[in-house]
């Protein structure tokens, strides 16, 4: 069984930052893929940041600049994936529920079974006044 766990977020002032974590607890055979998603209010829900098992990240546009992810290296062993999204520059169109993935993918093939489906967190808020 997936455990997925979101800490962070808060209220902020425009340009502050803030720092977003994502817990993964998952099989031995399998490495997860964490990526952050954003929702505002009346919006489709949207991309924000990504990492990979090998540490490849990626962001959107809106982000570029401004939004890290990394690994937390010190936290991460055979079961636990953690990842964090450190937010700077933050602006009122931030301000949105941001959620965490975390996508499977088996350490070897034979394993694929064992690492099917996403999982998702509830959600952490994000709130940028002007």
């Amino acid at each position: 069984q997936v455990q997925l766990v979101e800490s962070g977020g808060g209220s902020v002032q425009s340009g502050g930052s803030l720092r977003l974590s994502c817990a993964v607890t998952g099989s031995i055979n399998c490495r997860y893929d964490m990526n952050w998603y954003r929702q505002a209010p009346g919006k489709e829900r949207e991309f924000v940041s990504g990492i990979d098992t090998g540490g490849n990240t990626l962001y959107a546009d809106s982000v570029k600049g401004r939004f890290t992810i990394s690994h937390d290296k010190m936290k991460n062993n055979a079961k636990n994936t953690v990842a964090d999204l450190q937010m700077h520059s933050l602006k009122p169109e931030d301000t949105a529920m941001y959620y965490c993935e975390a996508a499977p993918r088996p350490i070897i093939p034979a394993f694929i079974r064992d690492c099917s489906g996403s999982t998702w967190g509830q959600g952490t808020q994000v709130t940028v006044s002007s």
